[in-house]
């Protein structure tokens, strides 16, 4: 392999905090959407944000309570929240500056100007109004920097590197939203109440930009059972569970020495395939999703043994 380990492995994490960040901004983005489309009388927790990162021990270290302004500057701008989009930016950034000469001038200058654009636009995070656009600025920015490097960086090693880290990233965040927001989204609603379980599937749906497509492809009601078909085992969706593994699988084999990794890929993806997780019960399918991380934390370090 012609491509140094460092390098490797800093396209891989750029990869990777650049998904971050904008997977953050979708959800703080959806779950101040969310208090809009529920009744006054229904308390919407900030808290399960918190939880999606598995940072709580870190957030009350900080902060007393998991209230809408405290939850946003943690998961927004926080420097001691290592998966603050503020942080993630500055890792991003970091890891571009060093792999100058392997990516695209463009899209070094579009993860800087991100960075530079939420140091110096933070106050609109505050604010209802303009939280949402300053959010969409930054999903844009991401977005155009994945397209940036599709579309201009040669598809070598390092381009299969990053392919690699965004999807291992977006696994790992996809999984972490389907497992807290099924779980504890609307935690005071009873369970026959289907109004709210179908604004809560569809925020889960919206987290991940799944809504339209869903629509498209499951005409019925939006219930359990389809959206988690759907995000979990719905190959042709960018964004499902199936699909980023694929796409690992895929970038893997276009490496050398990738057998140890392209096995554990498989047998990932083998477990997913071979369960049926829209008909588990909550525990089950946490479960099921704990077994998931592990195996994606476990690609995560076959990846570094093997390269890194």
């Amino acid at each position: 392999m012609s491509m140094l380990s460092r390098v490797a492995n800093n396209i891989y994490w750029m990869a990777r905090y650049v998904e971050r960040a904008e997977n953050t901004a979708r959800l703080i983005n959806v779950n101040s959407h969310l208090l809009l489309d529920l009744p006054t009388r229904v308390k919407l927790g900030w808290e399960p944000i918190v939880d999606i990162l598995s940072f709580r021990s870190i957030f009350y270290e900080h902060y007393e309570k998991a209230d809408e302004k405290s939850v946003i500057r943690f998961m927004l701008l926080d420097r001691n929240n290592p998966g603050s989009i503020l942080n993630s930016l500055a890792f991003a950034r970091e890891n571009a500056r060093t792999v100058k000469e392997i990516i695209p001038q463009e899209a070094w200058e579009q993860i800087n100007s991100v960075y530079l654009f939420v140091n110096e636009n933070k106050a609109d995070a505050f604010s209802r109004r303009s939280r949402y656009d300053f959010l969409r600025t930054i999903i844009r920015a991401n977005q155009a920097i994945t397209g940036l490097l599709a579309g201009t960086m040669t598809h070598d090693d390092g381009y299969s590197f990053l392919r690699i880290g965004r999807n291992l990233e977006r696994a790992d965040m996809s999984t972490r939203i389907i497992d807290v927001r099924s779980a504890s989204l609307l935690p005071d609603i009873d369970e026959d109440s289907q109004a709210f379980s179908n604004i809560q599937w569809m925020s889960v749906l919206k987290s991940m930009t799944a809504y339209q497509m869903y629509r498209r492809q499951v005409r019925v009601r939006i219930n359990r059972e389809d959206v988690l078909s759907f995000l979990m085992q719905e190959a042709r969706f960018p964004r499902s569970l199936l699909h980023t593994l694929e796409q690992v699988d895929f970038s893997l084999a276009q490496l050398p020495n990738s057998k140890e990794v392209i096995n554990k890929t498989r047998q990932v993806r083998n477990y997913l395939l071979n369960a049926n997780p829209a008909k588990l019960k909550q525990n089950k399918l946490h479960e099921f999703i704990d077994d998931i991380q592990v195996g994606l934390i476990e690609i995560d370090s076959r990846l570094h043994e093997a390269y890194f």
